[in-house]
């Protein structure tokens, strides 16, 4: 998914006036499913534009929904203001792109198609002196490979050296056999989402307060490759074809400045950051990663909130940020949470959380006259949002005289419990139910000859359950089961048994830890 937009550097371009055209539809053929974020997407390219990009509100033309009669009539209408304005301005940018269904041949604009090679020839045949189509669609890199354009290494080309704004560039968010992938947690498409990031102040690599054509492009591609490559989909690769002329720079856009009713945000070394507009529904303004060099943004003023990923937790909270100020995000001013919350919570794009377990057990007597069953239990629960199931597997030893009989009694039990999780600040309370089976075991040290007796035991279980957070994804555990276990109990030296039902609590003390 694409944008770029130009801006050139003021010493260089004054004078020139910026044009665009940016067109958005979330529908496509019969038999493409709806997209969710086109046309929102296109709409978070026409703001920036308008708002780093020197792109005046006259000059700027949105389509959603739209259909190609629709998108060629407004070409034609924009080259020919371009044309008759040609003696009123030194330059002219056009600026064109789109987010949508596409193939390797036309864009989809709902029933209706809109044939690629038509769309490069009007950009390519406007008068202005330098033009930029940008397409954010599947296999949109077909558009590139006319002239043998390939999946793009990072974009190493020395614009700098090579133009002062006067050309032809093409972008792609695909290869010419890739699908160009949305994003949930973004709440757009992928490399539309990194070019925004970038043009607000991401892609500053060098801080010299302007983001150029070379370091938007390396930044959304970097990590275009680097977010979809964990995706089912497979690695989205960003292609581009470039004509260009003359001597200077090219700078999309100038993040050094604060205008009025801007502001920028500081984000700190060490993690990566998303930046939400409002609160954490909010749409996504910016993501900062850990290796990126650049951390400040340039944002409106206003209310934010950020969330700053660490290796096992999470840092967010709200924070504000006044008109032509500069704002550091502190630690302090954020709340940590731990994955395995926000697993629950559905903070992140975790869906589950899940550990080994180790602990000591205690179990109360199943027998008259035996002592405690003292032993381990090792589980592993697994959390999601709303429900987790808690699987172990426990041990333990009791000892016992009778008749001159020492008796020694053990159990060995599987336990599988549905369970819910309470988050409460400082510990996560957990209920459960469920059930098992257990193998009891009984030998005999007497005078005489006592085989040992071996007994299956079914059992149900009501579980309560206390995690205490202890930080990098360690927990401490304390828990208690209340369980009633039916049994056949044979008595005396007769061949006879009887089944036995027996309640016993067993309370457990240990140690876990969430992947």
């Amino acid at each position: 998914m694409l944008l770029i937009f130009l801006v050139a550097p003021r010493s260089a371009w004054a004078g020139v006036t910026r044009y665009a055209v940016v067109i958005g539809n979330n529908e496509g053929a019969a038999d493409e499913g709806a997209l969710r974020y086109a046309e929102s997407d296109a709409t978070r390219v026409a703001g920036v534009l308008r708002a780093l990009g020197s792109f005046h509100d006259e000059n700027v033309v949105v389509l959603l929904g739209r259909d190609s009669d629709t998108v060629r009539r407004v070409m034609i209408s924009i080259n020919a203001r371009i044309r008759s304005a040609g003696g009123d301005a030194d330059q002219a940018v056009l600026l064109v792109y789109y987010s949508g269904h596409a193939d390797a041949d036309a864009l989809h604009l709902g029933d209706d198609r809109l044939e690629l090679a038509q769309l490069r020839q009007l950009v390519r045949g406007s008068p202005a002196e330098f033009r930029m189509l940008m397409l954010d669609s599947c296999r949109s890199g077909a558009l590139t490979r006319v002239k043998g354009a390939r999946a793009a290494p990072v974009f190493d080309v020395e614009l700098e050296d090579r133009l002062r704004g006067e050309g032809l560039v093409f972008l792609t968010s695909s290869s010419a056999n890739e699908d160009a992938q949305e994003s949930d947690a973004l709440r757009g498409s992928f490399f539309t989402h990194y070019l925004v990031s970038g043009l607000v102040g991401a892609a500053d690599a060098d801080g010299d307060g302007a983001v150029t054509l070379a370091e938007a492009y390396r930044y959304a591609y970097e990590h275009t490759v680097r977010s979809s490559s964990r995706t089912l989909h497979g690695t989205q690769h960003p292609t581009f074809e470039f004509d260009i002329r003359g001597q200077g720079g090219v700078t999309l856009t100038q993040v050094g400045e604060v205008a009025r009713g801007r502001a920028r945000l500081r984000l700190p070394q060490g993690r990566a950051y998303l930046v939400f507009a409002g609160g954490p529904d909010g749409a996504v303004v910016s993501e900062v990663g850990i290796r990126d060099a650049a951390r400040t943004i340039n944002v409106k003023a206003g209310r934010y909130f950020v969330r700053g990923r660490a290796r096992d937790h999470l840092l967010e909270g709200t924070i504000y940020v006044g008109s032509g100020a500069t704002r550091t995000v502190e630690d302090a001013a954020l709340r940590r949470v731990d994955y395995a919350r926000l697993a629950r919570k559905g903070g992140t794009d975790r869906r589950l959380a899940h550990g080994p377990t180790a602990s000591y057990q205690l179990r109360t007597p199943l027998w008259p006259g035996t002592g405690l069953c003292h032993g381990a239990r090792l589980g592993w629960p697994v959390e999601t949002r709303w429900v987790g199931v808690s699987t172990s597997l426990g041990f333990c030893r009791a000892g016992f005289a009778a008749d001159r009989v020492l008796v020694t009694a053990d159990q060995y039990d599987l336990d599988v419990a549905i369970t819910h999780t309470f988050d409460l600040p400082v510990v996560g309370i957990v209920l459960g139910l469920g059930g098992g089976a257990s193998w009891l075991r009984q030998t005999f040290k007497t005078a005489g000859v006592a085989p040992p007796r071996d007994t299956v035991a079914g059992h149900a279980t009501a579980l309560l359950e206390l995690r205490w957070g202890l930080g990098r994804g360690v927990f401490l555990i304390t828990s208690v089961a209340a369980q009633v276990l039916a049994f056949a109990q044979q008595t005396g030296n007769e061949n006879h048994a009887s089944t036995t039902a027996v309640f016993a609590l067993r309370p457990v003390f240990g140690l876990g830890k969430w992947f």
